[in-house]
């Protein structure tokens, strides 16, 4: 049962926590800068000792360069040269170097990836054309579509692993996933800090951005136990370039350690997260012309507010136009529309109709809506080191989150959602004459737990003029404010029982093989609450034509198992050349947005996909590990596309190619580069022949939209050949570049470069978007303990959009993104 506050108690509970949310990090940062300068005295910072004897530091690098030795992507400390797979590593000092503030900036540094906009939300990046995960220290967190930003700024690095995890990290989806390494308590070699360290930061810039951050860790006694300690806290309160669209956030980290005996250690600590960034759904009334010089279709919509409370209810709807009558569905195509069919409908229509040059500051998002998101992550790993190559690791994990989304044009949704994982970890490392063999397994057990109500059976992006803004003509009033006339309202669970087998074989004469299986045992029980639901979901739920499918499931719960395994090789040639080869299966669930599962997939059995990776490429380290370089090619492609979350898990065939190249010519000067070419196609668009759609204006040509823009027409879209089955919205060809040089004075510039080819908005293919450059510069000067930096996002104020929710309204909305904008920080190192 889900209590739905008034919208007094919702804004008084957000006053309150906007005044109490600086207050704590101004304790927090203000205990820092006492205490920290004293602590600093005892004992000086200590230089970080390698991983192992096979590491390799260039200075310069700014630790970008695989050198070190990862375990994020099979589970084996080895670098990324020689694990036979895609992946690139961002560190700290990369981000901080280049300014990167949020994902989108990580465009830049990786091949393999992009993101378009969901709503505007930065919660995840696109993997190979698909949404990719989440991982936090190599355990998967709750899907997050654009429930909330991802926060990057207390991480140490961040790995993007292209193509499934382990079957140890499994189940994952096929596409990838970002893996999240907090800032340690210790060094790299392993033992605890010398002394404290630590900064504090300020970031001020375009649009009143405000960011506070500080950070502190070093080591610590409690009575006579030495540990180790990570402390972050990060405070925002910014603007936004967009109208009524602002950030709040507050990330606050913790990390410690310590050995209880020589041979067992602990590493536990958490995060909490919350974030008040409403969504940004873009430009309405999308056409081609708009697109390409801003002119955009003004006018009215009918008047429908019968109870004159300022707000559209769904009743209200009702009683104007019948069930459908403000979404007129053509099961055809568009191609079967015309003009008559919505003359009949005087309540579609608008009134004072005309044209304008919108400003792009004017977007859907409304004075009263919100996205408020509060996410709590948690861990406990306990480490005994047996000797003689044995570990044993047990790792406990939690992950939730408590979303509220709230969009006046008509979709609102909820989630209250988390997860349970304990995964328990025993290797051991053989070493002969003949190599390094190492072998793990791995029982598992992961518990989800959700509720998710969902409200988007009455949405209409089009009834509100941006040039006028929301009025009763076109704010609905919405499910999570009447707690009423829900398109879904899910409650349930899944558990999913799991044994994973790896092994690592690197023999010394330069073959290295890693296979390994996992199978999953997923039970799940889910309940959609048909009370809740409005009448027309129920009737578009219900079958059609009657008697041709069986009726809609409210409730079920079934199990349900598969296999995932992977099987790769590597040999070490002369030159420095390494060639791999990987072939893989992954099987994951199919969840919403929410963390939910369908009652419908559970009693039909689809609510477990598996997908197929083969992936091919070379990869080497040269100059004395200063220059690296890496291509791959690959093709991955789901084994059944009979169900799919349009927002989390695509049935999709994907197939590319990634090239990255990064060199530390020197102790000034880092270049990278990088290249990708994805085509992503859409699976069950092309084995049903057809694509669930909303009808733009460009996709009803010689029907004046003044007929019908008061509305959401929507049907079929025919796909009849591969090419209409590529996923819109994913460029092609990417190129990426990036530059740093730092002088001995200790200033230093940076640039980045990515040019994104035209790509289309949606599956209709009728609105294209223009192919555009994106160039950030920064430049940064640091002396003593003190940095300065200014940081110039956009630089040649390129016009640019990202496609937003291609499948279904791509050809109805988009997102237009922002001019050339500052940012100037400020800190101070400890």
């Amino acid at each position: 049962m889900v209590r739905v506050q008034s919208a007094d108690a919702q804004r008084n509970a957000a006053s309150h926590s906007s005044g109490v949310r600086p207050v704590l990090a101004a304790l927090l940062l203000s205990c820092t800068a006492l205490t920290v300068p004293a602590m600093a005295q005892e004992a000086p910072a200590a230089e970080e000792a390698p991983d192992d004897e096979n590491t390799i530091i260039v200075s310069g690098s700014l630790g970008a360069l695989p050198n070190k030795d990862v375990g994020t992507i099979f589970g084996f400390n080895k670098t990324i040269v020689d694990t036979p797979r895609s992946a690139s590593t961002v560190s700290a000092e990369q981000m901080e170097r280049f300014g990167v503030s949020d994902i989108y900036d990580l465009v830049a540094q990786s091949p393999g990836v992009f993101t378009q906009s969901f709503f505007g939300s930065a919660g995840g990046l696109d993997i190979r054309g698909t949404p990719g995960e989440v991982y936090f220290r190599g355990m998967r967190r709750l899907d997050n579509p654009g429930n909330y930003p991802t926060p990057i700024g207390a991480s140490d690095r961040i790995d993007i692993v292209r193509g499934p995890a382990s079957p140890i990290f499994g189940p994952s989806k096929t596409g990838g996933y970002m893996n999240f390494v907090p800032k340690s308590a210790r060094v790299a070699g392993g033992k605890y800090l010398d002394g404290p360290e630590g900064e504090i930061s300020y970031t001020t810039g375009s649009w009143s951005r405000s960011v506070l951050s500080a950070q502190l860790r070093g080591p610590a006694k409690l009575g006579g136990q030495e540990f180790g300690y990570s402390l972050y806290a990060e405070v925002e309160d910014s603007g936004s370039y967009f109208r009524n669209i602002y950030s709040q956030q507050t990330v606050l980290q913790a990390a410690f350690d310590a050995d209880l005996s020589s041979n067992l250690r602990i590493e536990f600590g958490g995060m909490y997260h919350r974030a008040q960034v409403p969504q940004n759904g873009g430009w309405n009334r999308l056409t081609q012309t708009l697109v390409d010089n801003g002119t955009y279709i003004t006018g009215s919509a009918q008047p429908l507010d019968m109870n004159g409370d300022g707000v559209l209810a769904p009743d209200e709807f009702v009683a104007a136009g019948g069930l459908f009558g403000f979404a007129p569905f053509f099961p055809g195509g568009p191609a079967t529309a015309t003009a008559a069919d919505f003359t009949g409908s005087p309540y579609l229509a608008l009134s004072n109709v005309g044209t304008t040059t919108l400003s792009r500051r004017d977007v859907l998002t409304g004075p009263n809506d919100k996205n408020n998101n509060t996410a709590k992550t948690a861990y406990l790993d306990i480490i005994y080191d047996g000797g003689d190559g044995l570990e044993i690791k047990n790792q406990l994990f939690y992950d939730g989150y408590d979303n509220l989304n709230e969009n006046a044009y008509g979709f609102a949704q909820f989630a209250n959602s988390y997860v349970i994982e304990n995964k328990l970890v025993v290797s051991k490392k053989f070493i002969n004459e003949a190599g390094k063999f190492t072998f793990q397994i791995s029982p598992s057990i992961r518990y989800t737990d959700f509720l998710h109500g969902d409200d988007f059976t009455y949405e209409y992006f089009h009834r509100v003029d941006l040039t006028a803004g929301y009025d009763a003509l076109s704010t609905r009033l919405l499910a999570t404010q009447s707690d009423k006339d829900w398109s879904s309202y899910i409650k349930g669970y899944n558990t999913d029982l799991a044994f994973a087998g790896l092994a690592n074989l690197d023999f010394n004469f330069g073959l290295d093989v890693t296979v390994g299986a996992r199978y999953d045992s997923i039970y799940v029980k889910s309940k959609n609450d048909i009370s809740r639901i409005t009448l027309r979901q129920i009737v578009l739920d219900a079958p059609f034509p009657p008697g041709s499918a069986p009726d809609h499931v409210y409730e079920a719960s079934g199990k349900k198992g598969g296999w995932s395994w992977t099987a790769s090789a590597n040999y070490r040639l002369p030159f420095g050349l390494v060639p791999y080869a990987t072939a893989s299966r992954q099987t994951t669930l199919i969840a919403g947005q929410g963390a939910e599962v369908d009652p419908d997939s559970v009693a039909g059995g689809t609510f477990v996909s598996a997908s197929n990776l083969y992936e091919g490429g070379i990869k080497g380290t040269w100059l004395g590990g200063r220059l690296y370089a890496a291509l791959s090619i690959y093709k991955q492609k789901r084994t059944d596309f009979n169900s799919q979350s349009i927002t989390v898990n695509q049935a999709v065939e994907t197939k590319g190619l990634e090239a990255e190249m990064r060199w530390a010519v020197d102790e000034h000067l880092l270049i990278t580069g990088a290249y990708t070419k994805t085509k992503v196609y859409n699976l069950t668009a092309q084995g049903t022949g057809q694509l669930f759609s909303f009808f733009g204006i460009e996709d009803l040509p010689g029907i004046d939209p003044a007929l019908y823009l008061g509305g959401q027409p929507g049907g079929n879209l025919p796909i009849t050949t591969a090419e209409q089955s590529l996923r819109a919205g994913i460029p092609q060809n990417i190129f990426a570049g990036t530059a740093t040089y730092a002088f001995d004075n200790g200033l230093a510039f940076a640039v980045s470069a990515t040019h994104v080819e035209s790509v289309f908005s949606g599956q209709s293919q009728a609105v294209k978007l223009p192919a555009y450059t994106l160039v950030d510069a920064s430049a940064s000067f640091t002396t003593g303990p003190l940095l300065l930096r200014m940081v110039v996002k956009n630089v040649t104020n390129a016009t640019y959009y990202r496609a937003n929710f291609t499948e279904l309204f791509g050809s109805t909305i988009v997102l237009p993104e922002r001019p050339r904008s500052f940012q100037a920080s400020i800190v101070y190192k400890f």
